[in-house]
């Protein structure tokens, strides 16, 4: 079993983008049974009295333009203990990396990765939620899925 998280700053754009891809891309490879895949946040700015907000609504069209649904999905907080939960946690930015090494109190067996590191291109996913370019989002986050699937 191969456990992936996800990790953005909200949890509301970036990370389920990717959740719902990478789930979608196991699924028709046959092989989301070899899989626990999730997302969350390194900040706790969309989640209030312990419920977080769902998908930004332009991050969910965007994935139902290519019949996608994250139904249910709410922001959660990584937590400290989610270390020994998970074999990879996928940053979608710089920002994020640091931030999880923080909550973590370090990355020892260097599961902290950046998603645009599996493509020829890397850096950082630009945040949609300032861009408003939900279509860059998804195809660089595709990409970036479709490399770490490979790479797996």
């Amino acid at each position: 079993m191969i456990r992936i998280m996800f990790v953005c700053h909200g949890n509301i754009c970036r990370s389920p983008m990717a959740e719902f891809i990478f789930k979608d891309m196991v699924q028709k490879q046959g092989i989301a049974d070899d899989f626990v895949i999730a997302s969350s946040a390194t900040s706790t700015e969309e989640i209030w009295n312990g419920i977080g907000n769902p998908v930004y609504p332009p991050a969910k069209a965007e994935l139902a333009r290519h019949s996608l649904s994250c139904r249910g999905k709410r922001a959660v907080q990584l937590q400290k203990s989610d270390y020994d939960k998970y074999d990879y946690f996928i940053g979608m930015d710089s920002a994020n990396i640091r931030n999880m090494a923080r909550i973590f109190g370090g990355d020892k067996e260097h599961k902290i990765s950046r998603l645009m590191d599996y493509t020829d291109r890397g850096g950082d996913v630009a945040d949609p939620w300032y861009s408003g370019r939900f279509d860059i989002a998804f195809r660089d986050i595709y990409d970036g899925c479709a490399g770490l699937l490979k790479n797996l």
